[in-house]
């Protein structure tokens, strides 16, 4: 600043990163005992492009180990609290950051999401996180670079972040996004195509055969959708097309290829915990042939092309987060039958992150002392409808820290 140097839009601006990618010269542990001394010997895509911004790293995040459940716990780091209730679970894997953000150790903090990583604990926490488009923020980490990705972490896992305002995600999110070719998937960005942006037709998932919203997740879409109404957007009750379907395709697809590898580390290296949560998984999970994959994929293809064409009526789509407020603590630990209630509640995040578009959770009010939100969808690469409806909604319904003084 003293040699009127110019200043990156982040200048000064601290910000944790998660601890499953590479900090040069610090542990990129993930959560496991056996990674405590891994030491990266560069900087990840994401950390590359914060600090460029100039954003200060000031700390790193928790997750559970391997980042493989919906709950921020493991054996090396501990367990990360939700600080509005810590008898529930502050999401994950991305907890440690939701958690951070939502007490005000940093205004944004970077995340990772796969299966909703950075949209549940933005939920649970009640702070706001963006799971962009796929392709809109370069993916590589060093340090596993050796390890060729599967077909699903590669079209389904994503960066992204946290703030405790849209606009902080806004601001945030081009720095995030920043050319890095050795991610073979990062493209720049199309410029939003001229046109209104704002009073479009939203289409509110409320509640569909089969998913019955908890009360606290209906005043989440309530509130959103009177926030919506007054500022102008027209929103009407409209399903997507082949919503249960598309959300359980996420796990025959993610889980058949982790049969081959990640499942065997998680066995080797895990915690008792995430080994659990993979016992579980695997056998609620029917493996897949190769031919049975294939077609799959092929079934998410032709969804994806009537969720386009949905979006053209409805460019703005709004679901729960979760069809369930925060689920307790370590409530994947008990068993089939809970296991099978977290899949079908978390279904929303699954369905949208199989198509690779961009994911928005939004706090929309606090019922019982928690808070209760909902995920603002759009096109793929039309993250700035999510941010306008995000940013209408948090207008009438602001959230602030749990630390803050309240009347």
């Amino acid at each position: 600043m003293a040699a009127g140097e110019e200043l990156g839009p982040l200048h000064g601006v601290p910000i944790t990163t998660k601890i499953n990618v590479d900090l040069k010269g610090h542990p990129t542990t993930n959560g496991v005992v056996a990674f405590r001394d891994r030491i990266a010997e560069e900087d990840s895509a994401a950390v590359a492009n914060l600090r460029s911004g100039g954003a200060i790293i000031v700390g790193r995040s928790n997750v559970p180990a391997f980042s493989f459940r919906w709950f921020s716990d493991n054996d090396l780091h501990g367990r990360t609290l939700n600080p509005w209730d810590p008898t529930l679970t502050p999401g994950g894997s991305s907890g440690g950051a939701a958690a951070a953000t939502a007490v005000g150790v940093g205004p944004i903090a970077h995340g990772t999401d796969i299966a909703g990583s950075v949209r549940y604990p933005a939920y649970c926490c009640g702070v706001t996180g963006i799971r962009p488009s796929l392709g809109v923020v370069p993916n590589f980490n060093p340090s596993g670079a050796g390890t060729p990705r599967t077909i699903t972490n590669q079209l389904m896992s994503t960066g992204g972040l946290m703030a405790r305002q849209v606009g902080d995600l806004r601001l945030g999110l081009p720095i995030l996004a920043r050319p890095d070719v050795r991610d073979s998937w990062w493209q720049p960005a199309p410029p939003p195509p001229k046109g209104p942006r704002r009073g479009l037709k939203v289409a509110l998932l409320h509640d569909l055969e089969g998913f019955t919203p908890d009360p606290a997740v209906t005043i989440g879409l309530d509130n959103a959708a009177s926030a919506l109404s007054d500022a102008g957007y027209q929103v009407e009750q409209a399903a997507p097309p082949h919503f249960r379907e598309l959300a359980e395709l996420w796990s025959p697809l993610v889980i058949t290829e982790a049969r081959f590898g990640f499942a065997q580390a998680i066995e080797q290296y895990g915690d008792e915990k995430v080994r659990t949560a993979m016992a579980t998984w695997l056998a609620l999970t029917p493996e897949l042939d190769l031919r049975a994959f294939s077609a799959a994929f092929g079934r998410r293809d032709q969804i994806a092309r009537d969720w386009r064409l949905f979006l053209q009526e409805y460019p703005i789509l709004v679901t729960p987060v979760s069809w369930q407020r925060p689920f307790p603590v370590d409530y994947d630990q008990l068993g089939p039958d809970a296991f099978r209630q977290i899949l079908h509640a978390q279904s929303p995040m699954l369905a949208i992150a199989l198509l690779g578009i961009p994911g928005l959770s939004v706090p929309a009010g606090i019922v019982d002392g928690v808070p209760t939100g909902v995920q603002v969808v759009a096109e793929r690469f039309r993250e700035d409808l999510c941010f306008d409806a995000g940013e209408a909604i948090e207008k009438t319904h602001p959230m602030g820290t749990p630390i803050d003084p309240r009347t």
